[in-house]
């Protein structure tokens, strides 16, 4: 099992939504990051963990905990002209970008900040913290395990 963080601003899907879906699960679609897709695509697996962080707000933080339920699959908002996402040059022939579908575990008890995260002696390698832009990023079963403690659960 690997262990990601995925950001998304509240405003467009946040850890509520998540929870809120049929069966506590959706796709995440959306992403129009190279090295973002191709995690998504070759890298992400059922069965991994994710970070839910909340970005694009005042206090930015991780705020909850989900698991890949179904791993990379060609993106159809890619291929939708009403959508936001659309991309012409992303055919169902030959896909360009990727989703996967993610189902929520659980939220903090605490929220970990992105300044908690910084400041923290043995988070400072983490991918949030040296390349903050891309949303999607890998995260070590250490970095996993002291924002889980810092987050007020366990068990994960």
């Amino acid at each position: 099992m690997a262990h990601w963080l995925f950001k998304s601003e509240p405003g467009c899907f946040s850890i509520e939504d998540l929870k809120h879906r049929p069966e506590m699960t959706e796709h995440w679609d959306g992403v129009r990051n190279y090295q973002a897709r191709n995690f998504l695509r070759d890298a992400i697996k059922v069965g991994d963990r994710v970070l839910f962080y909340h970005s694009n707000i005042p206090q930015p933080a991780v705020v909850g905990i989900a698991e890949v339920v179904r791993a990379g699959y060609p993106d159809c908002t890619a291929l939708d002209p009403a959508s936001e996402h659309f991309d012409p040059k992303s055919t169902a022939q030959t896909p360009i970008w990727y989703m996967v579908d993610l189902r929520y575990l659980a939220d903090l008890k605490h929220p970990v900040t992105l300044e908690t995260i910084k400041g923290h002696p043995l988070l400072g390698g983490m991918a949030l913290v040296r390349r903050s832009r891309l949303s999607i990023q890998p995260v070590t079963p250490e970095e996993w395990g002291i924002i889980l403690a810092l987050g007020g659960i366990t068990g994960y």
